[in-house]
């Protein structure tokens, strides 16, 4: 069995005169998931913050952002076109699509050229490559216009967005007592949460979670206007295609505790990509290591982006594959 771990991603944030995007009816975001060949699983909420848990990843609302993750063969390219037409591309303030390349990409229905085809008949934007082209590498594609109108509350009438962080870590080809445990089928939703120890490094953060059949769990945590979402895909049957995905707003360089470092020493990934947006990588506490590379880009309105890619020192043996 083979499930496509990999997430395709896309924020939108809006202008600020633009309705609040949690006063729209559960139906509006039912129907937009499901464009994306999803369904919506289970909600929480908070004041600042609607989480919505998916059976492929995870859909974020705040008042003027959407965040939408989904992975395996979804299509999140016509959620987004459905998006942008329901909004108004006038009121698009900043927008940003991600896709990192798939383990099986024949098995994917389009490509970033077919996403990128479609949503530049619909809006403006550059598009980008970060990585190895023959490794883990990401596409992005993000709006470049300075959005300048009296109708910003701003003393030069434009947004900037260059303050707000965020940062990925994916990891690949897990190990480990925790990766055991995946694998067996006595595992529960509540097994897996407390092995995360998420309860400690989130303590006052709202959670749901999802644990699928044969395996797989997904995971989403808020706070305020914070979120934190992870989602796995462990390895089945022959072939070792595990892959793990972590994602925050929060700004990991200041948070008290060392999140990513405790998440690749459970994990034990045999190599591992971060991505961060306006915020600096931290590696102190990773286990020995090389940095195979390393990439910086700067994007109006994002800001900076940060992508490197690490694997092991530890040799992996490997076992033949048959087809």
């Amino acid at each position: 069995m083979f499930f496509e771990g990999a997430e395709k991603k896309l924020e939108i944030r809006l202008t600020p005169k633009m309705a609040s995007l949690r006063q729209r009816e559960y139906g509006f975001w039912s129907t937009l998931v499901a464009c994306a060949n999803a369904e919506i699983l289970s909600t929480i909420s908070n004041p600042a913050c609607d989480a919505y848990l998916l059976s492929e990843s995870s859909l974020f609302v705040w008042d003027d952002k959407i965040l939408l993750l989904t992975c395996g063969n979804s299509t999140l390219v016509d959620a987004a076109c459905h998006l942008i037409n329901a909004l108004g591309v006038e009121h698009i303030a900043a927008l940003c699509y991600q896709r990192k390349n798939e383990y099986q990409a024949q098995r994917q229905s389009i490509s970033f050229a077919d996403d990128i085809a479609k949503l530049r008949t619909l809006i403006p934007g550059k598009a980008f490559r970060v990585g190895h082209l023959d490794s883990h590498h990401h596409y992005l594609f993000c709006t470049d216009k300075q959005f300048c109108s009296d109708d910003l509350f701003s003393t030069d009438k434009q947004t900037v967005f260059s303050t707000e962080t965020c940062l990925e870590l994916m990891m690949y080809h897990i190990r480990g007592e925790l990766a055991d445990y995946l694998k067996q089928p006595t595992q529960t939703e509540q097994g897996i949460y407390q092995r995360l120890g998420f309860q400690q490094l989130f303590s006052d953060f709202q959670f749901d979670m999802h644990c699928f059949q044969p395996a797989g769990f997904s995971l989403n945590a808020i706070r305020e206007t914070d979120y934190v979402t992870l989602h796995i895909t462990p390895s089945l049957g022959q072939g070792e295609h595990s892959y793990v995905s972590f994602e925050t707003n929060l700004d990991l360089a200041t948070y008290p505790q060392p999140v990513v470092a405790r998440l690749v020493d459970l994990f034990s990934p045999i190599s591992w990509d971060l991505i961060s947006f306006n915020q600096p990588i931290l590696t102190e506490g990773f286990p020995e290591h090389l940095c195979l590379g390393q990439a910086v880009v700067t994007t109006t309105p994002v800001g900076e982006i940060t992508f490197s890619h690490y694997q092991q020192l530890k040799t992996q043996v490997l076992q033949p594959e048959f087809m």
